[in-house]
């Protein structure tokens, strides 16, 4: 079992022990508060909070498998609720039958858990903030070519937008490469070494027997039909004809050698009981989802502003605000109409169940739920949540953040930054003298500049770091956890690196440059403000000639908020 794994299984070990050490308590005070009920003076109130005591451990005690116990539970849960729902005391038929399945629920507890333990979904639980390495310390791309001045000037392009690259002189060079390290792509100048291309020596062959093939792109002098079915032949995944135009091929390495690999689905889950809820969290951790735990439902708000899930897993029945009512308080709110709310609850009443679909909840799941079922569930919501989300606040062009979406994220960064006290440096980017380009190539290789610059952006930056396309050559970068001298150095090397990417268009190549300019977040700023500052750091490093970084004034220190 790997370290992860381990972890997650000693976790809920935990979790199971501590439950098992509290189950007799929870079930004497369950007896107490029922004699005091239908032994002692009659309050609708009380049998109220009796009821959600109830109800709750219908959910956790099924799900920590501790089924004799749910089952008398459910049955006690019956009963409770036709006198809760009636608001009237208890008949004494009533209060015969509750006092019984009190009796019922004592001694299943002497009968323990049943059956095996809780099943633990496969998967290495991920937080929201891990470092993630640049594409420079996962990526390697061999280039073969016998030209050396063609593989240093075409290695040195494709190096700028984060990949490591070895040039090999031959064939027989990356037969050996390939015996210490596989690479993620290889690249093949096969003007000089194409006439081992038809043979055994083909790229293609030179690593039939790894698990993983390894694409490999020709680039030839040749662009006609012969050449490239000779190219598929040996086992080519692309073709490109010289001069090599960098943004597609820096596109196609891309498509290439990225995995799809995706940020870990975000659940917020609304439950009184933190038994239960801590539960479900570790099951779904160990299902590779981040979690957040809401214990007292009027206090969801802050929670869900800050994490924004991609799904709302929610009990219907809690104390001070039900599941119904709080889902009907999210659903105000236009930032939360289309995240998916899924009740968990132990309401067995299709009638009931069918009535919160329709005030705004997208399914429901009976407690026990089984694990494999919750997590299928929470995963094919999250993944249609998430997917309509990206056409809401994505740039079709880029597929960074549009100008609206980037804005709130701002504003969410300045109010989490401001509570912890951290750090939050804003940065607005603008290509210089873009016009020119469109003016002069047309729109299409614009565009095709714009999505290779914003590659570089997403290459070059961490994956915490949020990009967002906010015009039409103008990009934007909120830095965690990053002071205004930190995040220009940033912004600068990747200046130095673009300004050095060469593009082609209508037989001609060309050079761009851009400016920027850094605010960092200060006292009593807030995401307007902080924008400002940053703008008018752009305006100020366009007014000193372009091609530059400026810091705006204030923000030349590390200065927590």
């Amino acid at each position: 079992m790997s370290d992860p794994a381990r972890a997650v299984e000693d976790r809920l070990r935990v979790l199971r022990d501590e439950y098992a050490s509290q189950l007799p308590g929870k079930i004497f005070q369950i007896a107490e508060a029922v004699a005091a009920c239908f032994n002692g003076s009659w309050s609708a109130e009380a049998c109220a909070a009796l009821h959600l005591r109830v109800h709750n451990l219908v959910g956790s005690a099924g799900t920590y498998g501790y089924r004799a116990v749910c089952d008398a539970a459910r049955a006690l849960d019956v009963s409770l609720r036709a006198v809760v729902d009636r608001e009237d005391p208890p008949t004494p038929g009533e209060q015969a039958a509750v006092l019984n399945l009190v009796a019922r629920l004592e001694r299943a507890r002497l009968e323990g858990v049943a059956g095996t333990p809780v099943p633990v979904a496969t998967g290495v639980c991920r937080s929201r903030r891990a470092a993630v390495p640049t594409r420079a310390e996962r990526q390697l791309v061999c280039l073969v070519s016998a030209d050396a001045a063609f593989a240093e000037d075409l290695g040195g392009q494709v190096a700028h937008f984060g990949y490591t690259v070895q040039t090999l002189p031959s064939l027989d060079a990356l037969r050996t490469a390939t015996g210490e390290r596989m690479p993620s792509a290889v690249l093949i100048d096969v003007d000089g070494v194409g006439p081992a291309l038809a043979g055994p020596e083909a790229p293609g062959v030179l690593w039939q027997a790894r698990d993983a093939p390894v694409p490999a792109v020709f680039l030839a002098d040749r662009d006609d039909l012969g050449a490239r079915l000779t190219a598929v032949r040996a086992g080519a995944s692309a073709y490109f004809s010289k001069p090599v135009d960098v943004d597609e091929l820096i596109d196609r390495l891309d498509r290439l050698t990225t995995t799809a690999a995706s940020d870990p689905f975000r659940v917020l889950i609304v439950d009184d009981s933190p038994e239960l809820a801590a539960l479900l969290a570790s099951q779904l951790e160990a299902a590779g989802m981040v979690t957040t735990i809401v214990t007292d439902p009027m206090q969801v708000m802050q929670p869900l502003a800050e994490m924004s899930p991609d799904l709302i897993l929610m009990d219907l029945y809690m104390p001070g605000c039900n599941g119904l009512e709080l889902a009907a308080v999210i659903r105000q709110q236009q930032d939360y109409i289309s995240t998916p709310i899924v009740y968990l609850s132990a309401e067995t009443d299709v009638g009931k169940q069918m009535e919160a679909l329709r005030l705004g909840g997208d399914d429901f799941l009976t407690k026990p739920v089984q694990i494999n079922h919750l997590v299928a569930s929470v995963t094919s919501r999250s993944q249609r949540s998430r997917l309509l989300r990206s056409l809401l606040v994505r740039d079709s062009l880029t597929g960074l953040l549009n100008h609206t979406a980037t804005e709130e994220r701002l504003a969410v960064e300045v109010t989490r930054t401001a509570r912890q006290q951290g750090l939050l440096a804003y940065a607005l980017i603008d290509l210089d003298n873009f016009k020119r380009v469109n003016d002069t190539f047309g729109h299409q290789t614009g565009d095709r500049v714009l999505t290779g610059f914003a590659r570089l952006l997403q290459q070059r930056l961490r994956k915490t770091d949020v990009i967002g396309r906010v015009g039409g050559e103008e990009f934007a970068v909120i830095f965690t956890d990053t002071s205004g001298p930190a995040a220009a150095r940033v912004l600068d090397e990747i200046r130095q690196r673009f300004r050095q990417v060469r593009h082609s268009a209508a037989g001609a190549d060309f050079y761009l440059t851009f400016s920027g300019g850094v605010a960092v977040l200060g006292e009593a700023q807030d995401s307007i403000s902080l924008s400002e500052a940053a703008d008018r750091a752009l305006y100020a490093a366009k007014q000193q000639g372009r091609d530059r970084v400026a810091l705006a004034p204030g923000s030349e220190s590390a200065n927590p908020v």
